[in-house]
């Protein structure tokens, strides 16, 4: 497991702008900070992957180069998860995609909450890496739901989990339920209030990227 808070780095400014409730109030500002977190986490991922030489001619020879041997496959959760998306696919521009929408269903005070998935598009998997990636992991009942979703689409070689804030609780799931992934994560936070959100947190980020919805 990757932590980003646990070192400094620039990426520790991204995070704070994401959870100052003045900052928060530009949604572009959000979505940048979304996005750019997405690209420190792409690099990071980068060097886990599998490389190959290649022989590159300049104007003067041949350099030899360690280029990636396969793009990976993007898979995103809709809607938060799109501005971390553009960050990773700036740098895998070359990647697949795959999106699926999956959202909190009913929800009653101590009676938790169903994960509705209502859409799913996805490239061939077998094979491949995946980069599975939500910016929140509160429960992490949605990330479970999603990678066996995407499982109709091929086995990947191997898959990687990555979100901007998590909660122990939500770790905890993910690493009995998907020992198979590796996490990548921003920060971690304290726990999960009552009605599974993460405390300290930043607060609904599709709604502070994109808007209120009904």
């Amino acid at each position: 497991m990757f932590v980003f808070s646990q070192q400094p780095s620039v990426a520790n400014h991204f995070i704070a702008e994401l959870r100052d409730v003045t900052v928060q109030k530009d949604p572009m500002r959000f979505r940048r900070n979304l996005e750019r977190l997405g690209e420190l986490m792409a690099y990071e991922i980068s060097k886990s992957l599998n490389y190959q030489t290649n022989k590159i001619k300049t104007p003067l020879g041949v350099s030899a180069t360690q280029l990636l041997a396969n793009p990976p496959v993007l898979a995103t959760i809709l809607r938060a998860s799109l501005p971390f998306h553009q960050g990773f696919l700036n740098y895998f521009d070359k990647a697949e995609n795959a999106f699926v929408g999956a959202y909190r269903g009913y929800h009653a005070h101590d009676e938790g909450f169903d994960i509705a998935m209502d859409y799913i598009s996805s490239p061939d998997l077998s094979g491949k890496t995946v980069i599975l990636m939500d910016p929140m992991l509160a429960t992490g009942r949605s990330l479970e739901k999603v990678y066996h979703a995407l499982l109709r689409y091929g086995i990947p070689a191997q898959t990687h989990i990555a979100a901007v804030i998590a909660s122990p609780e939500g770790i905890q799931f993910v690493q009995e339920r998907l020992p198979q992934c590796r996490l990548w994560l921003g920060a971690i936070d304290e726990h999960l209030d009552d009605h599974f959100y993460i405390v300290p947190g930043l607060g609904d980020a599709g709604d502070l990227a994109f808007g209120s919805k009904l």
